[in-house]
């Protein structure tokens, strides 16, 4: 028996409301430019339309002119999908308040997730979305996953509750030590002055 080996997601798709309800937040509050559409090729009531998230995926919604949006909660129901995370930039993170509060957008404000900062707020569809922007930046060779194993490696080791900024700094030297090659034969830490 042989795995079926992932390599990234491909796209999400949503149900959504009406198309102009999917452009407005899809583009005109997140940023991701509406790159196409065509049919719902399995229901012709429907129309699909594609989104860039900024990676060069898609996040895609099915649209349906005789839809309107209900701001009640989606489910949470075992199955359902609870909610979907946005990267973004520190900058733009930092403006994120704002920018919500601006259009009236009810939001969780700042939450620290040890690793990363986030902010929740709800889709006008009541689709739970959150803003998720990372506190360090990989090694060169390395991605923000390969950080995040060592830094739970290091966090199971020392007994720690969850990860932090100091799991993720000694994440990154470890990697670096291992990854990258030195002329010196003790790279261990020194009192230089």
């Amino acid at each position: 028996m042989r795995k079926l080996q992932a390599q990234g997601i491909h796209h999400i798709t949503l149900v959504g409301a009406d198309r102009q309800t999917s452009i407005d937040f899809w583009e005109g509050v997140l940023g991701m430019p509406f790159i196409f559409e065509q049919p719902n090729l399995d229901n012709a009531s429907e129309s699909h339309l594609y989104f860039d998230p900024g990676d060069g995926r898609l996040i895609t919604i099915f649209t349906d002119e005789s839809r309107t949006p209900d701001r009640k909660r989606t489910s949470t129901a075992p199955g359902a999908v609870h909610h979907l995370a946005i990267n973004v930039s520190k900058a733009t993170f930092s403006q994120a308040v704002e920018r919500l509060d601006e259009r009236g957008i009810k939001h969780s404000g700042v939450k620290d997730r040890g690793f990363m900062d986030s902010i929740y707020f709800t889709d006008p569809l009541g689709f739970l979305v959150e803003l998720a922007a990372y506190r360090f930046e990989p090694p060169a060779g390395a991605s923000h996953a390969d950080v995040l194993l060592e830094a739970h490696r290091l966090r199971v080791a020392r007994d720690d509750h969850n990860i932090t900024e100091l799991h993720l700094a000694d994440a990154i030297e470890t990697i670096v030590r291992r990854s990258q090659q030195s002329l010196s034969e003790d790279r261990s830490p020194k009192a230089a002055y």
